[in-house]
């Protein structure tokens, strides 16, 4: 997929991850670029710069998706790559409150499901689409220090399979997102979850939207802007128990169990 004349809305535009697509997607010749994030402001930043536009939307509630669906396609134009981008990292332990187990899954898996239950329809009836999900590496290996993020990311990943493998015939193409740590608010916190993420090394935004456009131009189901990740892939599959063991020993070097 080009970008080129395309339009595309982006949720959680305002910072991180989805400002430096919008920036990088303006620039590769993007017609029109929404801008959507449960904070207006950021969003409104965001759209300043590339002359797109901002909407407000809190993407844990399906109504939201479905009117900024809506309000993009009457008044812009059809969507033709929607990027699933918004995410958050909270609910680390298997005892954090059941309303952030829930919160989380509503805002890193249901927003994918909902911006596809509203879009597909469209995108089939005219013949294709594209959808870019922001999952993470951890959504492959797992999460040190981050039990809700590690399954809502697996479950991303899940949903993105099923909607490629149950849409490719249409013309719906899928791309997820899994990069390790990037420099974004959420990585600019001392925690074992970051530290495990950024085990590898940490990179920039545009250095990951780099990869998006490489990944989107080959139409890629997996991006990985942390090549290791793939060889992280094949260790877990080729010896899963050994992978396991490793996994714990990093665990427990991450969080001072041993030196």
């Amino acid at each position: 997929m080009e970008l080129d004349n395309k339009i595309v809305v982006i949720t959680g535009a305002g910072s991180g991850i989805g400002r430096a697509l919008a920036l990088r997607f303006h620039a590769e010749g993007a017609k029109q670029i929404v801008c959507a994030d449960i904070n207006l402001e950021n969003a409104q930043e965001t759209a300043d710069m590339i002359g797109g536009v901002a909407m407000l939307a809190n993407v844990a509630k399906e109504e939201d998706t479905a009117r900024i669906i809506e309000e993009t396609e009457s008044t812009i134009g059809p969507i033709d790559l929607f990027c699933c981008n918004a995410g958050v990292g909270f609910g680390q332990f298997i005892d954090s409150p059941n309303v952030e187990w829930q919160a989380i899954w509503d805002i890193n898996v249901m927003s994918h499901v909902y911006a596809a239950r509203h879009l597909v329809p469209r995108m089939v009836a005219r013949g294709g689409g594209y959808f870019l999900n922001t999952s993470s590496a951890a959504g492959l290996l797992n999460q040190i220090g981050g039990a809700a993020y590690g399954v809502t990311k697996h479950a991303a990943v899940g949903f993105g399979e099923w909607l490629a493998i149950h849409h490719k015939h249409e013309g719906i193409n899928v791309s997820m997102l899994c990069p390790q740590a990037v420099r974004t608010a959420m990585t600019a916190v001392d925690n074992d979850a970051v530290a495990a993420a950024a085990n590898n090394g940490m990179i920039e935004p545009e250095e990951l939207a780099d990869s998006v456009i490489e990944g989107l131009r080959e139409e890629s189901f997996l991006i990985l802007p942390h090549p290791i990740v793939k060889e992280f892939m094949q260790n877990k599959t080729s010896n899963y128990d050994r992978w396991i063991g490793g996994m714990n020993k990093l665990m427990r070097k991450i969080t001072g169990i041993i030196e």
